[in-house]
């Protein structure tokens, strides 16, 4: 059977000595926000994550959503751990205290978020949704809207759902046809069906807020004429609670490859009322909202999958027994050695501990961003940490869900056989992990939207968060010989992302098939940069402890670095290789001849 217990210690590490946890109560709005209040918050977080969620994971994998007359039922426990889970507060941590928010900081709440999606990420999702639809219409509902649906979804008592993609159209959202006609009351009557909808319909909560994708009467064509609307399905009486069923009913939930105890459902909206978000047809903007927040939720998504999956290969690695060491037994009193005394099965451990601590460092980084962005009372340094998250959002959502997909696979090749079988719970998390890089924008998208919008915007002001900071920091250490295996790599590789960057900048301009031709090898060779930056730093934090390792955490954290640097971060070298060979091939291959 699957185990996981929440890398506590890690976290820690991430939060506190590589992303200045502490400097977190010093931001106006989170001075509670200490060590002696979010370590209590971590480690309640873990015991919720390793004793009530995880335990629900693989039955509600085998037993999945029912979809009986109309009504979506989850799998048996899950009703009384979303219970547990609200009751606990925890819908409520990092939202706005005006509407019953604790206010932690977005850093925390990712911490947990993680735990979570390695426990249980098809419970994960239906919270997650719902912050989502928080985000969204906290920035930008009415207050009468607020006032009615935020406490709601901040108490957990209601949930919500994005509600964007259509039979006909995906990523292209300007091919949408669902309907809006103002109405005498002063709402809208919305009509039309939305497929893939994530927590559309189920049982966990007494009222599902849907905030739905629509075109009002003579709306312009494309995404310049799409409007937000808030669309309950039950409609609020005067004193918060549901009353008369509105004109949303779910049509089917889908068969899927993984996460079967999420909801995935076909939203019928037949003269639904609701209510408008925003202005009209600026329905984009408010759904950006929710979906950068769900982007790079998703991306934790994918750090929490190979967690748990890394997690489970070492246990298995130390207890399989398999031939015996090249060098000579390792432990003669056995039949056999372990499989981890292998350098194969060293290498895809390695591989997996470096991707997945790489990420953890990565999603804190964005996540401590977000909360200067949000608190600092410096505009300066709030607009330099918000250009910092919208350049690197794509990369968190792409990377780390790819690379979630690979541990997850590394996880079951160190099974062997054992990792193709149900028995051991490893096939589960690659069939789980797989949707990440298809949801909220699939990878190829992020790309795009990296080398199309971020790359060029303000005059390249995005990219400027990123490459002075990390530019600066190599300098200042290119000749510490302490940072000797870690410095000289990174800065090779930050040299083939300026190299790549400049040449997917100057082709573009004239060409835009080079830049979308190089655009996924150039998000892999942005992150894979970036985490050897992170691991960089993390082996100078870490080499500053030596003498002071009793368990040898900060000496497995600067051996993990040396592995990155030398048998994952040369991968940048093939990129820039691949990516500089530009389109010609790929668009010269005649469509026929597919």
């Amino acid at each position: 059977m699957p185990v996981y217990k929440a890398p506590l210690r890690d976290m820690r590490f991430v939060l506190y000595e590589l992303m200045d946890g502490d400097g977190l109560s010093a931001l106006p709005g989170l001075e509670e926000f200490g060590r002696d209040l979010v370590d209590p918050i971590l480690e309640e977080a873990a015991r919720l994550s390793e004793q009530v969620l995880f335990p629900l994971n693989r039955s509600g994998d085998e037993e999945g959503c029912r979809f009986e007359n109309g009504v979506v039922r989850a799998p048996a426990g899950f009703p009384e751990a979303y219970r547990t889970f609200r009751e606990g507060g925890w819908t409520a941590l990092s939202c706005d205290p005006a509407y019953g928010g604790q206010g932690a900081p977005t850093t925390v709440a990712t911490l947990f978020q993680e735990m979570m999606c390695s426990a249980n990420l098809s419970f994960g999702i239906y919270p997650g949704l719902s912050h989502g639809a928080y985000v969204a219409l906290h920035g930008y509902a009415s207050d009468d809207l607020k006032a009615r649906f935020l406490p709601k979804l901040v108490d957990g008592t209601w949930s919500g759902t994005m509600c964007l993609t259509e039979p006909q159209c995906g990523t292209d959202l300007g091919l949408i046809r669902t309907t809006a006609t103002p109405a005498e009351d002063g709402g809208y009557r919305i009509t039309g069906t939305k497929i893939f909808i994530s927590a559309g319909e189920h049982d966990l909560t007494e009222n599902i807020v849907h905030l739905v994708l629509a075109r009002l009467p003579g709306a312009p064509k494309g995404t310049a004429g799409i409007s937000l609307f808030l669309v309950p399905k039950f409609m609020p009486t005067e004193d918060g609670r549901p009353g008369a069923r509105n004109g949303v009913s779910c049509g089917a939930i889908e068969h899927k490859m993984g996460i079967k105890a999420s909801a995935t459902c076909v939203m019928n909206f037949d003269g639904a009322t609701g209510w408008l978000v925003g202005e009209p047809h600026k329905g984009m903007r408010a759904m950006f909202a929710m979906m950068n927040a769900e982007r790079l939720a998703v991306g934790v998504q994918g750090l929490g999958l190979a967690e748990v999956s890394y997690q489970n290969a070492v246990l298995y690695a130390r207890e399989r027994l398999q031939g015996r060491s090249l060098t000579g037994a390792k432990h003669p009193e056995k039949p056999a050695d372990p499989i981890v005394v292998h350098p194969d099965v060293r290498r895809m451990l390695l591989t997996a501990r470096a991707y997945t601590e790489g990420s953890r460092a990565l999603a804190c980084w964005v996540a401590r961003s977000v909360d200067t962005a949000k608190y600092h009372p410096d505009p300066a340094v709030r607009q330099e940490a918000d250009d910092f998250v919208q350049l690197i959002t794509p990369v968190v959502k792409a990377l780390l869900t790819d690379l979630g997909f690979e541990t997850t696979n590394i996880g079951v090749q160190v099974f062997g056989g054992h990792g193709f079988i149900r028995d051991h719970g490893q096939e589960q998390y690659v069939r789980d992990c797989r949707i990440a890089q298809l949801y909220e924008g699939t990878n190829g998208i992020q790309a795009l939207d990296l080398v199309g919008r971020k790359m060029p915007a303000h005059t390249g002001r995005y990219l400027r968060r990123f490459f002075h900071p990390v530019s600066a920091w190599l300098d200042a250490r290119m000749n510490d010989p302490a940072l000797e295996p870690y410095v000289p790599p990174v800065a090779k590789a930050f040299g083939r992302l300026q190299t790549a960057t400049a040449t997917i900048a100057q082709r573009g301009l004239s060409r835009p098939e080079e830049a979308g031709a190089a655009a996924s090898e150039y998000l892999r060779l942005f992150g894979l940069v970036a985490l050897g930056y992170l691991w960089a730093r993390s082996a100078e934090v870490a080499l500053a402890r030596a003498g002071d390792d009793p368990d040898g955490f900060y000496r497995a954290k600067t051996v993990t670095a040396r592995f990155y640097m030398e048998r994952i971060l040369p991968q940048t070298g093939a990129l820039l290789s691949s990516l500089m060979a530009g389109s010609r091939t790929m668009m010269s291959f005649d469509e026929a001849a597919f």
